[in-house]
């Protein structure tokens, strides 16, 4: 590991090496393993950059059917997971839901022996919707769903059983997009938070359930349910305009804009942002996406700011009928494969991460006994 001296939130400080993408480099926007997003989330599918990132290379078509099927088999829970998912209250976050869920699995089925870590990231990514959408429907109906039932795709597994229904075309290739977007992101919050707990030699379900922890936040994942409030808080576009100068005004957050590795443009908001289009004509119900956009050009006029991908998936998971506190479940699903990527990295060349720092507090003091305090 090497450091750029002190910073705040690290930025700027380079912490270590990855193969697995470029962030933010000039010529490079966004690339996993050397292929750039736009190429991959025009051309391909979310299943071939999961194997792409867990994999090292993308599949021909007879590896990405074993992959797919591989997949597919691995959707069904436990009993016992069923059993733990069935416990946790209606009202809990489904963020929650994931972070316990995952971890329970991983009492129920540790890494090791067989159960080798490639087996175990395929495990999670296929999992994460079977214990996320079983856990939904039993604490609303108390109706015990088939988790396995949805299509051979991720994307059409989600929401197949998110509305016990097959999705449209439109909408199935829009999550299916939109996975491969948040499938991976360099050395982000929840990725850095997953390296540091694998290189304390820690089993690959920790490293997965604190990423989760990490993502949990609302200045990282939560962004884009943050950002659904704002955009869904006004009834017109110019309602919209006015309550972000305000926000502007008080010098507030306004959530799904700017990025720390970015400095002209989040590469993957063009891409959300036309599937948010497509979808709202869809619906035949452009005024969410009216009231983004007017926001977006607010923030562009005003503090010449950008979009960053969680302004617009919040437009398009609303119109593919996704709650809002499930946006960034969603999230985790794309990005457990990444997060696996980090963690096989950090494997094959450990050394445990422990930053130092810098102390501000007071100097030496005497110790007075508490009886003379």
């Amino acid at each position: 590991m090497t450091s750029g001296g002190r910073s705040g939130g690290l930025a700027g400080v380079v912490v270590g090496e990855t193969q697995v993408s470029t962030v933010g480099q000039e010529g490079h926007g966004l690339t996993y393993r050397g292929y750039s997003i736009e190429d991959l989330s025009s051309q391909s599918t979310f299943e071939e950059v999961a194997y792409l990132l867990i994999h090292d290379e993308l599949p021909d078509a007879s590896q990405l059917a074993d992959y797919k099927a591989e997949l597919v088999s691995m959707r069904a829970l436990p009993p016992a997971l069923k059993t733990v998912l069935e416990q946790i209250p209606a009202d809990a976050h489904p963020m929650d839901v994931l972070r316990t869920g995952c971890s329970a699995l991983g009492t129920m089925e540790p890494e090791g022996g067989e159960r080798s870590q490639t087996w175990v990231a395929d495990r999670i990514t296929s999992s994460l919707a079977s214990m996320l959408l079983y856990w939904y429907h039993y604490t609303r109906d108390g109706n015990r769903i088939d988790e396995t039932a949805g299509g051979d795709t991720i994307a059409e597994h989600f929401l197949t059983l998110l509305g016990q229904a097959a999705p449209s075309e439109l909408t199935r290739r829009a999550l299916d997009s939109s996975l491969i977007l948040y499938a991976e992101h360099e050395f982000n919050a929840s990725t850095f938070t997953a390296r540091i707990v694998t290189s304390t030699l820690a089993d690959q379900h920790s490293a997965i359930v604190a990423g989760i922890g990490a993502l949990r936040g609302p200045l990282h994942g939560g962004a884009n349910e943050a950002a659904m409030e704002l955009q869904s808080a006004h009834a017109t576009p110019d309602a919209a305009e006015e309550a972000v100068m305000g926000m502007l005004g008080r010098r507030e957050l306004v959530m799904g804009f700017g990025h720390r590795v970015y400095r002209d443009f989040d590469p993957r908001s063009a891409v959300i942002q036309e599937w948010a289009r497509q979808l709202s004509e869809d619906r035949e119900s452009m005024q969410l996406y009216e009231k983004a956009l007017r926001i977006d050009q607010v923030m562009k006029r005003e503090k010449n700011m950008f979009t960053n991908l969680d302004f617009y998936s919040a437009v398009a998971y609303h119109h593919m009928g996704i709650p809002t506190d499930m946006f960034t479940p969603v999230f985790v699903i794309a990005r457990a494969s990444g997060w696996s990527a980090h963690v096989f990295e950090q494997r094959a060349t450990n050394r445990l991460i422990r930053p130092a720092g810098e102390y501000t507090g007071p100097m030496e003091r005497d110790y007075v006994p508490i009886e003379d305090r």
